[in-house]
């Protein structure tokens, strides 16, 4: 049974283990132990039988905008709904925070969009995404990763 819960610091090798394929490829950017440290917070696993078998991070940009990123699940776990699971921990989790949007910078545009993200013009992007970020990927500046947000719901 696939459980959820918030990183630590001790799950940060795992967390590099299970991402080090994808940002060889150029799938997902790299981040150095350091970064994972200081942004621990951020991270919601997925873990069977303590086994990290999936993570991804929901990022805080401002009081409007996050971002889901670092979205990895293990290829053995793929199709079990693992990438769905973690997406809607960070979902809930933006709710609580009171954040108004979630944004994603994805390869795989239709996962999100049946998680009710829309596509965006990565031009239009709010705030301030995050060309620190975007600069130390392979890919800069040609991106053809595609652009989706989603509005959270409020409870006021």
């Amino acid at each position: 049974m696939i459980r959820y819960r918030k990183a630590t610091l001790r799950d940060i090798p795992a967390m590099q283990l299970l991402v080090a394929d994808q940002v060889r490829e150029g799938v997902i950017l790299p981040r150095s132990d350091d970064e994972v440290a200081t942004n621990i917070r951020s991270y919601i696993l997925a873990e069977e039988e303590g086994e990290i078998v999936g993570y991804g991070a929901l990022h805080i940009h401002s009081p409007r905008l996050a971002e889901i990123r670092s979205l990895i699940v293990a290829s053995e776990y793929r199709g079990r709904s693992v990438g769905r699971g973690i997406v809607e921990e960070a979902l809930r989790e933006a709710e609580r925070l009171g954040v108004l949007e979630v944004l994603v910078l994805t390869y795989l545009p239709e996962f999100f969009r049946k998680l009710g993200f829309s596509e965006i013009a990565k031009e239009s992007i709010p705030e301030h995404k995050i060309w620190a970020d975007c600069i130390k990927c392979v890919h800069f500046p040609n991106c053809n990763e595609v652009s989706l947000i989603r509005p959270i719901a409020s409870k006021e």
